[in-house]
Order: structure tokens, then sequence, then C-alpha cells
């Protein structure tokens, strides 16, 4: 589903970064197509009052992770996604401009699914062997490149068990 929330990443930008986000629509609710709206700029903001608050944002993912595993583009790993707004990793500003943004359908204090995690760590094991730069401790929270401003994944996020399906996943 392209999304026409992008541009291109500046010339010198070496994809390093994979950041690991959550996001619900209405938050805490699942398995609508308000995120897929959200992302392609459709979002009825007359359809819940939260909407009325984000209805300014222009935002997207590379990738979105259903809580049925169901996995969708919406930005090639290529281009430059809105996904990490102000944020910096490792005294570097801009993670948008060298970043790979994967959403998981979620909220930062409920569980995860066990399909989620499978998902995640194939493209993430993918993401790593395309772009060799992003090695397995660059493989981050939106909360690790934003501290003062984002929770997420949050604390329901099992990142031990992302690691080792990362080492044990064929792929």
């Amino acid at each position: 589903m392209p999304s026409p929330n992008f541009n291109q990443r500046p010339a010198d930008a070496e994809i390093s970064l994979l950041v690991i986000h959550n996001i619900s629509l209405p938050p805490a609710q699942f398995r609508g197509e308000y995120v897929c709206d959200f992302f392609l700029n459709r979002l009825d903001c007359e359809a819940h009052p939260y909407f009325r608050q984000i209805s300014h944002l222009q935002v997207s993912s590379h990738l979105f992770i259903r809580r049925d595993g169901e996995v969708i583009q919406f930005v090639s790993l290529h281009e430059r996604a809105w996904h990490a707004g102000r944020s910096s990793w490792l005294g570097r500003d801009n993670c948008n401009d060298y970043s790979i943004g994967v959403e998981l359908e979620g909220a930062d204090d409920i569980p995860y699914e066990a399909i989620q995690y499978r998902q995640l760590a194939r493209i993430a094991k993918a993401v790593c062997k395309a772009f060799p730069l992003i090695t397995a401790d660059r493989v981050v929270g939106h909360s690790d490149i934003a501290p003062d401003r984002k929770t997420d994944p949050g604390p329901a996020f099992d990142w031990p068990k992302l690691r080792k399906l990362m080492l044990n996943e064929e792929g």
C-alpha cells in the first residue's frame, strides 16, 4: 500500500538502524483499517474522537505487522519513511534519514502476539542481511531514539524473545 508520506534519503545516508514501533488506532484497539488509513492520509477524523488529535500528522512506516502476522509495506526500504520524528541515535540526529521503521500493531502495555515476533525476527534478519550496517545492536525501539517523546514499543515488548528468534529463525 504505497504511502505518500515519504521522500528520498539524503545522498550520503547509509541505512544503519532498524526502529521498532507500536501503533493502534484508536489506542489499544486492534484489527481495523484505521492504521492503514492513517499512513495513507485517508483517516476519517470523525470516526473516533482521538483521530481529531492526529488529523494534522503525516506519518508512515516502511512495514506494519498486524496482530495476525500479516505484513504490509507502505514505503520502499530504500526511501525515507516518516516514522521516527525528532530523534537521535548515538549522537546522530534525524533517524529517518538512515533507518528502517517497523510498526507492530500493539500498545505499550499489551503483550504482542507470538506470530508478530516471528514475523519481526524474519524481517529483522532479512534487513540485517540486505543492509549490513544494521547489526543486532542497531535494532532499537522508538523509545531509544526519542526517549523524551516516545515509549514504544513499550514494557510489554519482549526484547530477549526477539533477539533469540533472530538467532534461531530460519531465513
